[in-house]
């Protein structure tokens, strides 16, 4: 599971910085300023939920149910999250926004949430 953690952790890594660098240079050109914000916000996620991934697959065992929750919490939680932003923004410079990427958005958030509570009990009570 630690491996598989860390895969997960660089993958997303990496897409952080490659999609950080699609922002801040080619779609600076198509996007405007809220979407850009918009589209930032996905990166930063990302990434920090990409280096709490690392820091959990280097400290922890992973052999619990919590601590496997935990880490399919944060993976779920980011593609939703992220790559439901990334989906709105780039289709709404295209005039062309899938709206049903909406609702998507907050459930991968809650999803994040969900697990930093796993991370909280696990730090606390095994």
């Amino acid at each position: 599971m630690s491996q598989f953690t860390l895969l997960f952790a660089s993958i997303l890594g990496a897409l952080a910085v490659i999609f950080g660098a699609f922002g801040a240079h080619a779609f600076k050109k198509i996007l405007n300023e809220e979407q850009l914000k918009s589209f930032e916000t996905g990166v930063k996620y990302q990434m920090y939920h990409a280096l709490v991934l690392l820091l959990i697959g280097f400290n922890f065992n992973l052999e619990t149910t919590v601590e496997k929750y935990m880490v399919y919490s944060f993976i779920i939680g980011v593609i939703l999250f992220s790559f439901s932003i990334y989906g709105l923004v780039i289709s709404s410079a295209k005039n062309k926004k899938l709206t049903f990427l909406g609702p998507i958005t907050p459930l991968g958030g809650l999803l994040l949430v969900c697990g930093w509570c796993l991370l909280f009990y696990n730090v606390l009570y095994i």
